[in-house]
């Protein structure tokens, strides 16, 4: 018996404006992307220009992080309330206005709350830019828009940090502000795409924003997240032990899975996490993403402070990474819909702990090119082979109606991953780097420009400090990614298909 064909759904947005839609969501896309992989390469220099500690470093990526996770469901949900052109608009809006305040921050405590108030924006625009494609495109060409949207934002990540690399090693000092100027007159094109050739779209949905969770999920990830940066501080500049602060912020994140089981509108859906494949999916992208993170913020920073290179050499190390995903994550998708998430979500996750674990071993001989990039190739082509996987098994493990909630969970553990990952990790860097150090180099930091000349013996072991506390952050996350792989092996499923011959192209499930 037949079933009955889908009703189309209905979209908000006539042909000849959905282009200026397509092209205002891939400019906001890139200034969301972008802005994280070259704060990275410019941390360095802008430790030095604004007298910023390891720890301001910290906060300066986590005050945006924290935000952005905690706030992205909310973000989500909120263009269903007041609908979703409004919403875009007003998140590119906050991005741009606290990106320019980023760009005149006369101290790291400035940086950190505008890098706060970018995190808000962020958490509005990014849901947004993908929600009002699949808005205004019908079913028949959404799939291409949203591909065309994919493929320009993989373009401009890639580029993006090879641009501000090169400005940053051959333009003044204050050049590394220019990284959040430039979102405003992006931001400014975006904005009058949107509000000249746009219509605006009708709330899809009447239901009320979980403020309560939201607060809850901030408060606790934020103490969680201090607690565990605190750790890195001498004991006289702690004004309480870093277990407190964790434990608060256990506390706080309890409340918030409390909360959400029986607010009226949550912004989580626990039931969710009774499907052992999606409660695993999201454990694998919690851990690898850990470890993922933290390798793409200290990396940088290490091998600039350390090593000695330029902010350009040091954006080269992304370059791989997102033409790999660019070009191999279509196949790996289709891979995971012929044999099951299981082996490839496994594989991806083994060569990028093989990987940092080659880092780890690796960082002594300082040979960017000639071992640190070949060995970064292997990271490359294994996140390639992850993302799509992994997109997939959420949806798969997913009743159909929640398939957007579950994407939006799974990006907000994400994002919760390098938030934990930075704030971590850059404790367990600045203990062993001044345990390394001693007191041959008073003053110096982790991942902090050399400001003063040192003797020759001095600067050595600094580099040898740095050296070492990176590579203690590499085989953490080379053990993080391991663990991945092993959660993916247990909790995903596979399937072969059944023999052609026989009829059938039902997959068989084998767990």
């Amino acid at each position: 018996m037949n079933q009955p064909a889908a009703a189309p759904v209905p979209v908000f947005c006539p042909p000849d404006a959905r282009r200026y839609v397509l092209v205002s969501a891939i400019l906001a896309s890139s200034m969301g992307f972008i802005d994280g992989s070259v704060v990275s390469l410019a941390m360095p220099i802008i430790r030095e220009d604004l007298g910023a500690s390891l720890v301001d470093a910290q906060w300066i990526s986590n005050s945006y992080m924290l935000f952005l996770s905690a706030l992205v469901l909310l973000g989500g949900a909120a263009g269903d309330v007041f609908g979703v052109r409004n919403i875009f608009a007003a998140g590119i809006a906050l991005f741009m206005v606290t990106s320019a305040a980023c760009a005149l921050a006369v101290d790291a405590d400035m940086l950190i709350v505008m890098r706060a108030a970018q995190g808000i924006g962020a958490a509005l625009m990014v849901p947004g830019s993908l929600a009002i494609i699949a808005k205004s495109y019908p079913n028949e060409t959404r799939g291409k828009a949203i591909g065309q949207w994919a493929a320009f934002s993989s373009l401009t990540t890639a580029m993006g940090p090879f641009i501000g690399g090169m400005v940053l090693s051959f333009g003044a000092e204050w050049m590394w502000r220019l990284i959040f100027a430039i979102n405003v007159p992006i931001g400014f094109v975006a904005l009058y795409m949107l509000f000249s050739r746009v219509p605006q779209d009708r709330p899809s949905s009447s239901r009320r924003l979980d403020l309560g969770g939201a607060v809850l999920a901030t408060g606790g990830l934020g103490l969680m997240a201090w607690g565990l940066t605190a750790f890195g501080l001498p004991a006289d500049m702690r004004a309480v032990s870093p277990w407190i602060w964790i434990f608060a912020g256990a506390v706080l994140f309890a409340g918030f899975i409390v909360w959400e089981k029986w607010a009226r509108a949550p912004m989580v859906k626990l039931e969710l996490f009774r499907s052992r494949a999606f409660a695993g999916a999201n454990l694998y992208t919690l851990t690898l993403f850990f470890a993922f993170n933290a390798v793409l913020f200290f990396l940088p920073m290490t091998v600039i402070s350390g090593w000695g290179a330029k902010e350009w050499e040091a954006s080269l190390l992304f370059v791989p990474l997102s033409l790999f995903i660019a070009l191999l994550s279509s196949y790996s998708g289709r891979l995971a819909d012929a044999i099951g998430p299981r082996l490839p979500l496994t594989v991806g996750a083994a060569l990028v702990g093989i990987s940092y674990a080659g880092l780890a071993l690796t960082m002594p001989l300082m040979m960017l090119w000639q071992v640190t990039f070949p060995i970064l190739l292997l990271k490359g082509l294994g996140m390639a082979i992850v993302v799509s996987p992994v997109s997939a098994a959420v949806m798969r493990a997913t009743p159909e109606e929640d398939t957007g909630l579950a994407s939006g969970i799974n990006n907000a553990l994400a994002r919760a991953a390098g938030l934990m990952a930075v704030a971590a990790l850059g404790a367990v860097a600045g203990i062993v780097f001044a345990s390394v150090l001693g007191n041959a180099a008073p003053g110096a930091e982790f991942g902090g420009l050399s400001t003063a000349p040192l003797d020759a013996a001095a600067e050595a072991l600094r580099v040898a400090a740095t050296n070492n506390a990176f590579s203690a952050i590499a085989w953490i996350a080379a053990v993080m990614c391991f663990l991945s792989a092993l959660v993916a092996w247990i909790t995903q499923p596979s399937w072969k298909r059944s023999d052609e011959k026989a009829g059938t192209s039902t997959p068989a499930i084998v767990e």
